[in-house]
């Protein structure tokens, strides 16, 4: 398949699923709210590895292919390795049980904590994905059956990732090599709302894994699809700014919502922890491209990221 260009309404999904992951990564939200923490979850990474999955490149020369995971690989180790350390220190619920080498290769290679267990996704799916379609010479349908299968294997047999979450990177790539664009196959509608909430009253959807989970993240992106064009043109480029650091965000968003946990108390006059979550999600957003903003003036970027810039502030023009 060729190259996909950038299409906007993506970048804005992207947006929206990231804010819902820090949201919920807000422990006192998540406690608080954990019903929709069950719905959110049953779709919103699900929707963002569907996306990951429809936009690989694999038109690319093999080097630069793998230097562009590389530079992923490399800021997702460096965080997997700090995430792993902080764990060991401060009461994260994810704690490593000891700090040592043995403990911190298998968290960064094997079983990632945190958010970053997306970026360990990610880089599986997307290697095996290209070196099946550059190098296996069958027809399409059976690279796409040797690609799923060899996701089925890293999932059963060598418990490297979940295939519950690799099957919506390999709805991607059925979508992508099918040749039909994103956004003809989820139909923008507002009444696709009433069959997700539906769905949503049965515990027995909220599982990603499920057909009822499936559904919920279709029927998701529709909705959102059907909200984007009631946006204003101002709104729709803050969307897309976002949308275009979310590597950025998940990689950094650890460090501001653990320490988010210290002014809490100062929020215990809002029962509902809506004035919290929305305080917490810029303050999040904030520190994140704030970082990534440091990164850039020292001259870093080149180094962790393989880029001039991590910023892409031609965004909000």
């Amino acid at each position: 398949m060729g190259i996909i260009n950038r299409i906007k309404e993506l970048d804005y999904l992207k947006c929206v699923f990231i804010v819902l992951m820090i949201i919920f990564h807000l422990v006192y939200i998540g406690d608080k709210y954990p019903y929709a923490k069950n719905i959110v979850y049953t779709f919103h990474m699900p929707a963002f590895l569907l996306i990951s999955g429809y936009l690989v490149n694999i038109q690319k020369g093999s080097k630069a292919f793998f230097l562009d995971m590389l530079w992923v690989f490399i800021p997702y180790m460096f965080m997997e390795i700090g995430y792993v350390v902080m764990a060991t220190i401060l009461p994260v619920r994810e704690v490593a049980c000891e700090l040592t080498p043995s403990t911190v290769l298998y968290k960064v290679f094997v079983a990632p904590v945190g958010p970053y267990w997306f970026l360990h996704t990610w880089l599986l799916c997307n290697g095996i994905y290209f070196l099946v379609y550059r190098y296996v010479n069958v027809n399409s349908i059976f690279r796409f059956i040797i690609v799923g299968l060899a996701y089925l294997l890293l999932s059963n047999c060598f418990q490297l990732l979940s295939f519950s979450n690799a099957i919506y990177f390999l709805a991607g790539i059925a979508l992508l090599q099918s040749g039909r664009r994103f956004l003809s196959v989820f139909h923008p509608s507002f009444w696709v709302i009433i069959p997700f909430i539906i769905l949503s009253f049965s515990p027995t959807n909220l599982d990603r894994a499920t057909l009822g989970g499936f559904a919920i993240t279709y029927l998701c992106i529709s909705f959102l699809l059907f909200l984007y064009k009631y946006f204003s043109d101002n709104l729709k480029r803050f969307f897309s700014f976002i949308g275009q650091h979310t590597l950025v965000i998940l990689l950094f968003s650890p460090i501001f919502t653990m320490f988010s946990k210290s002014y809490l108390p100062l929020f215990s006059f809002d029962a509902s922890g809506m004035l919290f979550m929305i305080v917490s999600v810029a303050f999040v957003i904030t520190g994140c491209l704030f970082i990534a903003f440091l990164i850039d003036k020292l001259h870093l970027s080149r180094l962790f990221f393989g880029k001039e810039r991590l910023l892409k502030l031609d965004g909000l023009k």
